[in-house]
Parts: C-alpha cells; structure tokens; sequence
C-alpha cells in the first residue's frame, strides 16, 4: 500500500518528536468501526496494520468504535477506554482520535422528526467531550461522511439529511477550531464532488462508506497535515 509520500522540510522539523512507537486510541462510531467494509475493515483497521509493518513508525492504534454512539456515549466511556490502552513502558496513550456526530443529526420517525441529539445539547456535549480529551493527551478529530438521502430511513426510523449533517459537523469544526484541535472536514471534500462519485463510496444502506469509500477516507486521514508527524520518522526517509 504505496499511500505515504515523503514530507516537508516543514514536517521533517516536528518529526522527531514522533520518532518512537507512540499508543493512540480512535473512538467513536461506525465510522470508527469500519461498518460496511468487509474486505479490509475499514480505515482504522488499514491504519493499525500499516502501523505494525517494519517500515513504518510502528505506532500502536487501538480501534475503539461503537456502532450507533452518539457524542454522549463516547464522552462516557473516553477516560475508561484511555486509561486501559497503556502499556508497562507508557502509561496511557499518546494520542486520540475521535469521530462521532453523525447520530447526534440523524431525525427521528420521519423527515421533520426531533434531532437524536438536540442541537444545543449536543453543542454543550461535543465541547465536553472535547475539554475532556484534551485533557489526557493531544487530539485529531476526523469529520463524517455526507449521506445519500435517497436511501433514507435507515432501520426505517432514522432520517439522516445533509443539512443537518452541515449543522451539527459546523458545530463541531468550530468547538474545534477554539480550542486548537485539528479538524478534517470529510463532509465538505467528499460534498464538493459528484453525487456518482460518493455514491459509488457509500454502501446501500446510504449511511455508511463501503470498501472504496473507507480506503478514499483512509487516504485522506494519511495525506492530512494533522496526520505528518505520526506518519512519518526521519529513520524511514531517504
């Protein structure tokens, strides 16, 4: 999987930093659990492997997603699911990443239905959550992926929208953006393009990114700035 390119003299700067095998916990949804890629698991799951081949900075990455969590229920378990993913030589982990929010604005029983997540409790929730991460170590926030609205409702009871989903993932761009926490905005790259282009990305049920869909995701996790410093070791390049 030839996906890493060499980095930046600007990058090289921050690498050493990151030279030695960091632990780094991902929480979050279906997103995060790879729901609807049976060929390779998903993104994280791509990731946790390159990570362990013996070229690569061989990080540890612990794939924490729950299929159905909203903002709440990852803010619920975050501290307990970060201090058991330590190891005798570090504690607790180097990093997380973090990506929910979908759930929080999907409408329920039909198209005018209340939020799952009201959206001024899930403002005060995604700020939580986030104080509450930085709190324990550095923070990524990885954005969710436009829905196709025409397969809606999903289980016949959640009605999913692009307009909520600009809403609530604008809420969380902003929590992040004030408190520092670099935020890749999936949702705008993926929207910009054609709908054939997403719909070939997306599995049937129209919520969540089929093989194609999580690799296009994975790609972009690896080229994000964000991402450099974890990716990259000046023992691995030439």
């Amino acid at each position: 999987m030839q996906l890493f390119v060499k980095p930046s003299a600007m990058q090289s700067s921050v690498v050493s930093n990151h030279c030695q095998p960091m632990k780094i916990v991902a929480l979050g949804d279906s997103l995060v659990y790879g729901f609807g890629d049976p060929e390779k698991g998903g993104w994280v799951e791509q990731l946790r492997r390159w990570w362990m081949l013996p070229t690569s900075p061989g990080h540890t990455l612990y794939s924490l997603g729950v299929r159905g969590d909203r903002t709440q229920q990852v803010a619920q378990r975050l501290e307990v699911e970060f201090r058991h993913r330590g190891e005798l030589r570090n504690q607790v982990p180097d990093l997380i990443i973090l990506s929910v929010g979908v759930n929080d604005s999907a409408r329920l029983g039909h198209l005018n239905g209340r939020n799952y997540t009201e959206f001024d409790v899930f403002e005060c929730q995604i700020a939580s959550l986030l104080d509450q991460a930085q709190q324990l170590c550095p923070v990524l926030f990885v954005g969710m992926v436009p829905v196709d609205e025409t397969k809606m409702p999903f289980l016949d009871c959640f009605y999913y929208n692009h307009g909520d989903q600009y809403r609530y993932k604008e809420a969380t761009k902003l929590a992040c953006v004030k408190r520092g926490i670099p935020y890749l905005d999936i949702f705008q790259k993926w929207i910009e393009c054609s709908e054939n282009w997403r719909a070939k990305r997306l599995s049937n049920d129209g919520l969540h990114p089929n093989t194609l869909g999580y690799q296009t995701l994975l790609e972009e996790v690896i080229h994000w700035d964000a991402m450099a410093p974890y990716n990259f070791c000046s023992s691995l390049v030439s």
